[in-house]
């Protein structure tokens, strides 16, 4: 999966199905906690290992006759070692971890956390200058402080399938197999334990997608950064979608230029050029004259033809004139691929968003016909919670990879345009297909009576 920005927001979802998916992720973190308790335990042996050496040479004077000696300078050695080329990996392990579950919060609790402001450190650092980065830096404090605190929330995340555990074996297991024996309380008949592990379990089902939500907000409390970096984050990001927007449009005012130049203006300069000629032979030539003015009608339909494709790709008079879904539901019909689009827009978002949710997708459509090899594309059209959402997906071969310009994916120009606007891309596209990706752009819909339609 890639993810180009923060991925789109899930709702809270129940159901037996649901509570088993999120009691399998609770596990997942779990792991994800033990092996940030590794790497917690590697930094944490080399600051101990150091600490008591240097505490036994202190109180033994560092005599040679002392037989603590050798050991100390043992395992001063030893935690040096581990400081000098252990720490920083454990360090730099323990913020993938943190990113990790980060970008886990997000897809699997519903609960987004904005990703630390700070670049990794450059590889080619010393090994001073890497561990001075990775002091300095807020974010490792904040994902020490979350892998050290992370006991307490995966006993949120690990609690469902503990408690479906327990109720499937400890209570119906002596049920099933004689080598696992029954919980010993007054009354335990074979009904008594099945209704009791069902119910057991059944808890565990039903309270794991709100425990998961919890685990979600409990990182988000830790690992989220503190207002004064997220505003510099938030600065960070505006200055960045703001120089993209300015080059996108500069870029765009040299394409309709180069178009011009190339397209409708060198018609209509042959245009005035056969006109100019028609009229220097007309009296003495009226056939001649007739041929160029005919020539000269056939550059114009020409020349008409091409302002108006232009005029569509500014922006399509149909989207001004219908809206966003029946704009999409055309660019469809002149698909060759088999489309089916599902909206249920009750106005029209801001003309803007409009455009911008329609160029990107028909990069998307065009995707899918380059690239793709797809038979069946569905586009789906909502708005939830002020939050504009398109999904396209394809049953195409999959591995669309927006890091990788030379497949003419446009990936990347998408994610721009919807920078502008606070929107986010994500994209699912494993080998073999399908490809979905989601657009969510934050706007609000006028009503159906005070739109341009």
């Amino acid at each position: 999966m890639a993810v180009l920005t923060s991925p789109p927001r899930t709702r809270l979802r129940f159901g037996p199905q649901a509570g088993l998916v999120a009691a399998t992720r609770g596990v997942v973190f779990t792991g994800l906690m033990l092996a940030g308790f590794g790497l917690l335990i590697v930094i944490a042996g080399a600051v101990l290992l150091v600490a008591l050496a240097t505490a036994v040479l202190i109180m033994g004077n560092g005599h040679p006759r002392d037989g603590h000696v050798p050991l100390a300078l043992a395992g001063l050695g030893a935690g040096l070692a581990l400081a000098r080329f252990a720490v920083p990996a454990a360090l730099l392990g323990i913020r993938a971890l943190a990113g990790l579950t980060r970008q886990l919060a997000a897809d699997w609790c519903g609960v987004p956390i904005a990703e630390r402001p700070a670049p990794p450190p450059d590889r080619t650092l010393s090994y001073t200058g890497r561990l001075r980065w990775l002091a300095a830096d807020p974010g490792t404090r904040r994902d020490l402080g979350w892998t050290a605190a992370n006991l307490l929330g995966c006993m949120l995340a690990a609690a469902p399938a503990v408690v479906i555990t327990t109720g499937l074996i400890a209570f119906i297991g002596p049920e099933l197999t004689r080598e696992i024996p029954p919980p010993a309380f007054p009354g335990n008949t074979a009904g008594t334990l099945i209704v009791l592990g069902l119910a057991i379990a059944s808890t565990g089902v039903l309270a794991a997608p709100l425990l998961l939500r919890g685990y979600g907000l409990l990182a988000r409390s830790i690992l989220a950064p503190d207002g004064e970096a997220e505003l510099a984050q938030r600065v960070r990001q505006l200055t960045q979608t703001r120089t993209e927007a300015l080059d996108t449009g500069a870029s765009e005012i040299r394409r309709i230029e180069r178009d011009l130049h190339d397209g409708a203006q060198a018609r209509l300069v042959a245009m005035g050029m056969t006109l100019d000629a028609a009229g220097q032979v007309i009296d003495t030539n009226p056939e001649a004259a007739r041929a160029l003015v005919l020539e000269a009608r056939d550059a114009s339909v020409k020349a008409l033809a091409e302002l108006r494709a232009l005029i569509r790709g500014i922006h399509p008079p149909v989207l001004a004139d219908r809206g966003l879904a029946d704009a999409i539901r055309a660019l469809a019909l002149d698909t060759p691929a088999r489309i089916a689009l599902a909206s249920d827009l009750n106005g029209r978002p801001p003309a803007p968003v409009e455009s911008a949710a329609y160029f990107a997708v028909s990069e998307l459509l065009a995707n899918v016909s380059k690239h793709a090899e797809a038979t069946q594309t569905w586009i789906d059209i909502r708005h939830a919670d002020e939050m504009l959402r398109i999904g396209v997906t394809d049953n195409g071969h999959g591995g669309a990879a927006p890091q990788d310009p030379s497949r003419g994916s446009g990936l990347r120009g998408i994610e721009r345009r919807l920078a502008a606007f606070d929107g986010v891309l994500a994209i699912s596209s494993p080998p073999g297909g399908p490809t979905a990706v989601t657009m969510e752009i934050p706007c609000a819909l006028s009503s159906p009576k005070t739109s341009s339609c």
